[in-house]
């Protein structure tokens, strides 16, 4: 899996840490502030956009009265204290970070997810010193499939597209990778259970957790 591999690029929720449940909640929970039953789909409608474009969708669609700035500080006051007592990290990640540290082959993040919620994260769980780059998809044109956060992050990370290993769990991060021309491992988490098929015929490679990475090296 590493063989040619100069560097490589994990995205956050449902890769690193088990979050997808908790979106999905507040998503239900936000809408009901403004007496707005939360549609089928929705999910599935905003897959891979960046957090900016998430709240644009949310402002257009649902007739939201609040500005973007205060749509995205109320779902980050949401999700802080979530993030706080009840995301874990996924199994193996550590193992695996360490593995990367200790070959010398630099690590980055790739997320939809707000900077101030990445950083929290990446400080509760103690793994900050393992990533060269942490970037959002707010930091370029357009959010996932689109290549753009994963060509910033290789940039970053100095290592040519083509010689970079992304670890994503949903399909919209799946082709972004792809469509930056990377190596694509796709990660199995139960949000995205419905396109496992499709997530598998897209990738290079499929691990149902991380713990198993390390027995492919």
């Amino acid at each position: 899996m590493l063989n040619n591999i100069e560097a490589v690029i994990f995205d956050l929720d449902g890769t690193l840490v088990d979050s997808m449940w908790m979106w999905r909640n507040i998503d239900i929970e936000y809408l009901a502030k403004f007496s707005i039953e939360m549609p089928l789909g929705l999910q599935s409608c905003i897959e891979g956009m960046s957090f900016s474009e998430t709240a644009v969708y949310f402002k257009e669609r649902f007739q939201i009265p609040d500005s973007i700035d205060q749509i995205k500080s109320d779902w980050n006051e949401m999700a802080w204290v979530k993030y706080r007592d009840e995301v874990p990290l996924k199994e193996g990640v550590i193992e695996l970070l360490q593995y990367l540290k200790l070959e010398g082959i630099p690590a980055g993040i790739a997320t939809s997810n707000s900077r101030e919620l990445v950083e929290l994260i990446v400080k509760k769980h103690q793994i900050e010193e393992y990533f060269t780059s942490i970037r959002t998809s707010c930091e370029v044109a357009k959010g996932k499939p689109s290549p753009d956060i994963y060509l910033l992050v290789a940039k970053d990370l100095g290592a040519q597209p083509e010689r970079c290993l992304v670890f994503e769990d949903v399909l919209q991060g799946v082709m972004a990778g792809k469509n930056a021309n990377m190596k694509v491992c796709a990660v199995d988490d139960d949000y995205s259970k419905k396109d496992q098929e499709e997530k598998i015929k897209l990738s290079d490679y499929f691990v149902h957790s991380l713990s198993e990475v390390l027995n492919l090296f």
